[in-house]
């Protein structure tokens, strides 16, 4: 009998006992055999950036948070962004959430991250400060005594974490749900409360709700400066604004804040954000009737404004524009100052759903404002009305920006955003500015050319009516390569292509990882659930996933290998949303299984592409299907802990006499290609059934591997040699260690391929091997996109 053996990896680099590796985005983990080389199969964004912040001292250092996919800093050189926080591991998966980033102005090697993804109990650990004395090459941990939410309600809000300029041994940090304000004399090494300060806050934007019930609390700090004094927002619309001179000793509520910030056309608002113009004694404040990002305009009518507090004499000015071409702005997200041209400041409104977000532009500190689209509508009201912009959107490279959508008049399919709470004009280049958005980054470095294009509306005194302007736009383009923000739910390695379902976007087809590909359109997913595909004929592939409306069906299929797509038919009781459920194909592509997500309806099968389907019989509503990757007779099933057969293409199941297997948890399980009735499981819970389970006589039966207490993916890819077993891939925990492990010589040994520099937090959903590529191995994470590895060169 051959022995089990395991390798685990060696660490990438030597570090300080208080340190963490970084990670880069195409770095090599050492091991005692393989090395391996980890890259994106490439997206560009794919979710919500919610704040972007320049150092104030050192050009091109720029770093961009995300609500649960990681920091990244700028790379000038290849105009792209670095991973920061991939050695997060399985069980600090909440420290991916950066509620928010803060740059030291004075030693600007030095960088800090708020973080902790939820508030409630969706994660289990407590909140967290990390710092880095190298720009997040390395970092160590400061825990703090209470959670925070980088995936929760009031995430664009901020900066919640300041280093104090002064003396940049301070940081401040602001902290919902009662915590209050916060501060480090130490570099961020050990924190403390500052009892001095008044006000936790009391702004709750929805107190039912076990996601937007929290207490926004301390909502940024900002400092002055020309006077050397502190200044703190609080989600308290009747004491919003405080102050302190004496360095945080104590704290006074800056008079006349209440009136200005805590209303907005009635409604009770909030300062969600702040920008100090230190050459004119200017503090900018805009706020808003709830934290973001979600909602749109209170139905009184306008959501926020636009505040200015003038340093010297305590006056406060409403500086809201007055002019959105669809009527009351909603409210406003994010907030710039432009600090080489003094007098300049930006803004951008949240949400304007309908046609489109509007950026505000004023050189005059506010007195005047200028949009970045406008449109009027003819004497005779027709369709279209004429829109006319000050730039145009260039989205190269990340086509699927459109969402598949077209122009429709003033509507675009290329929106400037949405979500725009991360606004950003460069303090050393008037003409740079970044934005984020719930899907990418836009830039440009022609941004004064906005000053010279004049108005974009007029008169036309003849006509009597409003007219467009023509001007000559600049562009604007993507500038979110590098950063990969996708919530991975499936992956199909086909050989050549690799199809993948994701949340928020559906799904990609990608034939070229270096590109982001086809985005899978129709059925219009906006989350894709899962993917299968034909083991014998891997042209057909199938794939399932939430809708919205009346017109898709929730499982797409594909007759060539993913480059075009079906919809299928609808089922009575099965609306859209969540129900998604799980979708298999035969060996053949002849017969299509799928198993709604809604819980009450039975599974369905279907012999002509999903144009009708058939009630299963044998199989209880919700259970996960599978096929068989050899035999098109044989497909499988799972549902609470029960193993299912199908020997007759799907049409009737019956359960197997297995016993044993996990019946709570993440719990999967896949057919090893080419080896006909093998199957491998994963899945369970800690406090019960946890772990892998293998089956060689189509799930009658199974054996226990018993070198992992924990697994919850498991996958395939080319074996060793012509005829060698397929590789087998898995994201478990062995010895107490957590990895990604792979076996060439059918699981009786197993080596941990990646290292603890590469780790991208919790991927428990989904893993594959190549069919064609010795070695790579497919990964599916939970906001850091679809990471792939090769054995290194």
């Amino acid at each position: 009998m051959r022995r089990r053996t395991f390798t685990a990896s060696l660490g990438a680099a030597a570090v300080a006992a208080t340190a963490v590796p970084g990670a880069a985005a195409a770095a090599t983990s050492r091991r005692c055999d393989d090395a391996y080389t980890w890259r994106n199969a490439v997206v560009n964004g794919g979710g919500y950036v919610p704040g972007i912040v320049f150092n104030e001292t050192e050009p091109d250092l720029i770093y961009a948070r995300t609500d649960i996919g990681g920091l990244y800093r700028w790379q000038e050189g290849t105009q792209s962004w670095l991973p920061l926080l991939d050695w997060i591991g399985w069980d600090q998966w909440g420290w991916t959430g950066v509620v928010s980033v803060a740059t030291d102005p004075v030693e600007t090697n030095r960088v800090y991250a708020a973080v902790g993804t939820y508030t409630n109990d969706w994660d289990p650990s407590p909140g967290a400060v990390l710092y880095s004395d190298d720009k997040g090459a390395t970092w160590g941990v400061a825990e703090l005594p209470f959670k925070q939410g980088g995936n929760m309600p009031g995430r664009g809000m901020g900066e919640r974490l300041a280093v104090d300029p002064a003396d940049n041994a301070n940081l401040y940090l602001g902290t919902p749900n009662g915590n209050g304000l916060w501060k480090s004399a130490d570099f961020g090494r050990t924190w403390a409360k500052v009892e001095s300060f008044p006000n936790a806050g009391n702004f709750v934007q929805d107190p039912g709700s076990d996601y937007s019930d929290d207490n926004q609390g301390v909502v940024w700090i900002d400092f002055d400066l020309a006077g050397g004094r502190t200044f703190v927002g609080v989600a308290d619309p009747d004491d919003p604004l405080y102050v302190s001179s004496d360095g945080g000793a104590t704290w006074q509520a800056v008079p006349g804040a209440a009136a200005a910030l805590g209303t907005a056309d009635g409604n009770r608002t909030i300062p969600k954000q702040a920008a100090f113009d230190h050459e004119n004694g200017h503090l900018f404040i805009v706020t808003g009737w709830d934290p973001g990002p979600y909602n749109g305009a209170p139905a009184s009518g306008r959501g926020g404004s636009v505040q200015r507090l003038t340093l010297a004499t305590g006056e406060w000015t409403d500086v809201t524009p007055g002019h959105n071409p669809i009527g009351a702005i909603p409210g406003f997200g994010g907030l710039t100052v432009d600090r080489k041209r003094p007098g300049t400041l930006m803004a951008a409104t949240q949400n304007n759903w309908w046609p489109d977000e509007i950026i505000y532009r004023s050189t005059d500190s506010g007195q005047t404002w200028e949009t970045s689209w406008d449109y009027v509508w003819d004497a005779n009201w027709s369709w279209p009305p004429a829109r006319t912009d000050r730039f145009t959107m260039d989205a190269s490279g990340s086509e699927w920006l459109s969402f598949g959508h077209t122009d429709d008049g003033p509507a675009y399919a290329v929106k400037h955003g949405w979500m725009i709470d991360a606004l950003a004009i460069d303090p050393h280049d008037s003409d740079r500015i970044m934005w984020g958005t719930g899907a990418t980054i836009w830039g440009t470095e022609r941004l004064t050319e906005w000053d010279g294009q004049g108005p974009l509306v007029g008169w036309d005194a003849e006509a009597g009516h409003q007219v467009t302007l023509p001007v000559e736009p600049f562009t604007v383009a993507v500038r979110a390569e590098g950063l990969e923000e996708t919530a991975v739910q499936d992956i199909a390695a086909l050989g050549g292509t690799l199809v993948s379902a994701m949340g928020d976007l559906g799904g990609f087809v990608q034939t070229d990882l270096g590109r982001a590909g086809t985005q899978i359109r129709r059925p219009n997913w906006t989350s894709g659930r899962g993917v299968d595909f034909a083991g014998l004929h891997p042209d057909v592939v199938v794939g399932t996933g939430d809708v919205e409306g009346d017109a898709d069906g929730h499982v797409g299929v594909s007759t060539d290998g993913g480059a075009t797509w079906l919809t299928t038919a609808r089922l009575e009781g099965v609306a859209g949303g969540g129900n998604a459920g799980s979708v298999a194909v035969n060996a053949d592509g002849s017969v299509v299984v799928w198993s709604p997500g809604n819980g009450t309806t039975a599974p369905v099968y279907s012999t002509d592409l999903g144009q009708t389907w058939t009630p299963v019989e044998g199989l209880p509503a919700g259970a996960l299907v599978r096929s068989d990757r050899s035999d098109p007779n044989r497909l499988y099933a799972l549902a609470s802990g029960v193993f299912y057969a199908s020997v007759d293409g799907g049409t009737t199941f019956a359960a197997t006499p297995a016993t044993g297997l996990p019946a709570e948890g993440n719990v999967d399980f896949r057919a090893v290609p080419g080896k006909r009735r093998h199957l491998w499981l994963t899945g369970g819970k800690t406090d019960g059934v946890y772990g892998m389970w293998r089956s060689t006589d189509g799930g009658r039966s199974w054996r226990r591997i018993r070198d992992f207490e924990e697994a919850d993916a498991v996958g395939f890819g080319k074996g060793r040699g012509r005829r060698g077993y397929p590789a087998i891939f898995t994201s478990a925990k062995a010895g107490g260690k957590r990895g990604i492990w792979r076996s060439t010589d059918e699981g009786l040994s197993w080596q941990r391929v990646n290292d603890d520099a590469h780790q991208w937090a919790w991927t428990g959903k989904a893993i594959s091997g190549d069919p064609e590529v010795y070695g790579r191995v497919y990964i599916a994470t939970n906001g850091r996109g679809l990471v792939y590895g090769d054995i290194a060169e």
